[in-house]
């Protein structure tokens, strides 16, 4: 049996090809791949410019969904609806950009009762990870009502909307910073009570600036980030999750010696499953159906490549679903 899937058959921009069944990899689960989803990290795999891959050629794609075909694991059955974010898909696993695929049974998760499969990769990574970031800022303290606003850099990209929304059905004040103009009504319409222009954040900044910010999910990196925690108030916490700006970190001990801010590291790539457990039945409980729906567009395989160039350029907003079946 034949199967389209995106593959990069060397470090550069991958392409649609055909597959056979010969060509999955080991696993003992095989799903028949009915959605994914767009990232940054796919826009970076598929245009070869990550060089995040580790073997090659690899089918890209770090996310997802669909129904279990054939099962050798006695904790999955055929017909189950399944879907896998991170482990590795794309990475050192072929990933979700595929009609069919294989993989280890320990990095499924079933379909939360909530979503749908094509729902489900809406949120997929960036939304994971848009969970995950609120988490551990409610562990550090960070709780709404307390006067100063949250941040959201990279307000308008996937885990951007996603953690607006979040963080202002929890009651949170939120402040979205980003360079498109365009985007200003659709982030105020996901939650966002301010907006701030990215020009703000990425120059460079003293080792302390005002206070004016409770707590922060950044996606940026670089500059922004440096200047995030330099606006941090005290006990603050900014959690980290992106590079989009680039992987450098130009800041000073200051915000953490004098101030007392937390800076949290976010993986939701091999974040464990306990942990996945608790994110996604926190999304079904805080992630409105509608605003995730609202932020959505649904895209078909084959414009992957051309997709993932326009992510990497900043011209992508809010989450795109892949159908695999065109």
């Amino acid at each position: 049996m034949s199967f389209k899937a995106i593959v990069a058959p060397e470090p550069g921009p991958a392409g649609l090809r055909e597959l056979a069944d010969a060509e999955l990899p080991e696993g003992d689960v095989t799903v028949a791949v009915s959605h994914s989803s767009l990232n940054y990290k796919d826009g970076l795999i598929v245009g070869g410019s990550g060089r995040i891959a580790r073997s090659y050629p690899m089918v890209c794609g770090i996310d997802l969904a669909g129904v279990v075909e054939a099962s050798d694991s006695p904790d999955w059955r055929r017909g189950e609806e399944v879907l896998v974010t991170g482990w590795g898909l794309s990475e050192s696993h072929p990933g979700g950009y595929t009609q069919r695929q294989r993989v280890r049974s320990e990095w499924l998760t079933p379909r939360p009762q909530s979503f749908t499969l094509s729902q489900c990769m809406a949120i997929g990574t960036a939304g994971l990870t848009a969970m995950l970031c609120v988490l551990a800022l409610e562990h550090a303290g960070v709780a709404p009502g307390e006067g100063e606003e949250v941040l959201v850099t990279g307000a308008g990209g996937g885990v951007g909307s996603v953690a607006i929304t979040l963080l202002a059905a929890l009651g949170h004040r939120v402040a979205a910073a980003t360079g498109r103009e365009a985007l200003h009504d659709y982030l105020r319409e996901l939650g966002a009570a301010s907006i701030v222009a990215r020009a703000e954040l990425d120059q460079p900044s003293k080792p302390l600036e005002s206070a004016r910010w409770a707590g922060a999910v950044d996606t940026v990196g670089s500059q922004t980030l440096a200047t995030v925690l330099a606006q941090t108030r005290y006990g603050g916490a900014v959690a980290a999750c992106g590079r989009a700006g680039g992987t450098d970190l130009p800041t000073t001990v200051a915000p953490f010696i004098l101030r007392g801010v937390s800076l949290l590291g976010i993986d939701s790539v091999m974040c464990p499953a306990a942990l996945r457990a608790i994110a996604w039945r926190r999304l079904e409980r805080d992630l409105a159906v509608d605003r995730l729906d609202a932020m959505t567009t649904v895209e078909p395989l084959s414009r992957v490549p051309e997709l993932a160039a326009e992510i990497l350029a900043g011209r992508i907003r809010g989450r795109v679903v892949i159908d695999t079946a065109n």
